[in-house]
């Protein structure tokens, strides 16, 4: 089996890498990417191609030809401050991703959603695979993960011979995307020695406080299962148990204080628009309203389960935090070129 995985550099496209090369069902990799690693990956090869390009389609019909498989994982957080920029690769880049699976005639796509693709959700039960998927509509991240499960209706009904697999897992954490992940959701002023409890000892507990995460390598598996098994549709990812501010305190050896939403966010807005925060408010609101997912299609149809809990995830992350950590490619790298001072002198929130 000949595998395209289209951004494969990121957080989760570096570990679906990894597990694609111990899969012996897997004969090769390509691996596409904007920027490329500095050094081969074991059973990989690499390209280079930005989605943004108006050669991309055509591109990319090239790179599929004689696929079995391609998994689409690119997306930009960054920048925020610029939304018609993330919608350029998030929405169009993966139109033109749907456009050549179909030229090349590859018989299996899997696609990268999220839990942020869901419309809010009830607070007494979890909710499957078929919960409305239209977002928070002010959010750009939320829109634009709903707008592609719209790209992806019709893609199914146009093309029945190409078996699609979504994946809509919650916040993905591991120790080697800690240092992409404070460039890209907090910003430069976060310094590993701060992410420690004994200088925090509380944490704030605020109504809708809750959500659902998972260490990236138990996404990669999925990812892996989704092209060798025969299964089609939607597919909710998650690790137990849900996070909220009891597990967050437990996990941070500190007591939860109930303070007021409306001051939370009013501090993460004002934090943003003083330029020392990269993520929007706007996200905020959609963490508030996230749904909880029941995952039961993941685990019978998929045979999928995920080998850490939140709380490990989670602990990885603080970890990584900590000690800045990353990894071998551009998105992953802890000290890219020009560091925290190019983050302040480029705007937070307005530069990849």
């Amino acid at each position: 089996m000949r595998v395209v995985v289209v951004g494969a550099t990121g957080n989760v496209g570096s570990a679906v890498v990894r597990a694609l090369a111990g899969e012996p069902a897997v004969t090769s990799v390509l691996g596409l990417a904007r920027r490329l690693p500095p050094r081969p990956a074991e059973r990989t090869e690499w390209r280079a191609v930005d989605l943004r390009s108006d050669a991309a389609p055509a591109r990319l019909a090239e790179l599929f030809a004689g696929a079995d498989a391609v998994i689409q994982l690119a997306w930009m957080i960054q920048p925020a401050r610029d939304p018609r920029e993330t919608w350029r690769t998030n929405v169009l880049g993966t139109a033109a991703v749907l456009r050549a699976v179909a030229a090349a005639g590859v018989p299996t796509l899997a696609v990268a959603s999220s839990v942020a693709a869901y419309s809010p959700g009830p607070d007494d039960r979890a909710v499957d695979e078929s919960w409305p998927t239209h977002g928070w509509p002010t959010a750009a991240y939320s829109r634009e993960k709903a707008y592609v499960e719209r790209l992806l209706d019709l893609f199914e009904r146009d093309h029945q011979d190409i078996r699609v697999v979504r994946l809509r897992p919650g916040f993905l954490f591991s120790r080697a995307a800690a240092a992409e992940q404070r460039r890209l959701f907090v910003g430069p002023l976060l310094v590993g020695p701060l992410v420690r409890p004994e200088l925090s000892p509380v944490v704030p507990d605020f109504p809708g406080l809750r959500c659902q995460v998972l260490h990236t390598d138990d996404a990669a598996d999925a990812y892996r299962l989704a092209i060798i098994r025969p299964v089609r549709g939607a597919f909710n990812l998650a690790a137990d148990p849900v996070v909220d501010a009891r597990l967050l305190a437990d996990l941070w050896h500190a007591r939860s204080v109930r303070v007021p939403r409306a001051a939370v966010r009013a501090a993460l807005a004002g934090a943003y628009r003083a330029r020392l925060a990269a993520a929007p408010p706007q996200l905020f609101d959609t963490l508030l309203r996230l749904p909880v997912m029941n995952c039961d299609r993941a685990r019978d149809e998929l045979g999928w389960r995920p080998a850490r809990s939140a709380g490990e995830a989670l602990a990885e992350l603080v970890r990584g935090l900590r000690e800045n950590s990353g990894a071998d490619t551009p998105p992953l790298a802890p000290h890219p070129p020009g560091g925290r001072a190019r983050e302040l002198a480029t705007g937070v929130g307005r530069r990849p």
